[in-house]
């Protein structure tokens, strides 16, 4: 099992359309997503059980949606962790378009 002490990293993998974080090198937890177009729908985000509670989940996603805003992408927040992220970091809610918000609580 990956050290919870040790600074995570998080990268893009375009190829497999998910965000994923690791610690030590292994992948602890994923922001899956479909891209369509200048859209993507982040569909699914988890963290291994035994890691839960240390704010990685967060730390995924925030990375996920600047990495999103850094390349003018719209953001589809069909998991319920990202939608509540996004309206507890309002900073990301122009990431959303604003005839899809209700559509997510935001």
């Amino acid at each position: 099992m990956a050290n919870a002490t040790t600074d995570p990293t998080i990268d893009h993998d375009a190829a497999h359309s998910r965000y994923e974080l690791r610690i030590e090198g292994t992948a602890v937890g994923v922001a899956n997503y479909i891209r369509s177009g200048d859209t993507i729908s982040i569909t699914h985000t988890g963290v291994e059980t035994a890691l839960r509670g240390r704010g990685l989940a967060g730390e995924l996603i925030d990375f996920a949606l600047r990495d999103a805003q850094r390349r003018g992408l719209k953001v589809l927040p069909h998991c319920s962790f990202v939608s509540d992220y996004i309206d507890r970091h309002r900073e990301f809610l122009d990431l959303v378009p604003a005839d899809r918000r209700p559509e997510f609580g935001l």
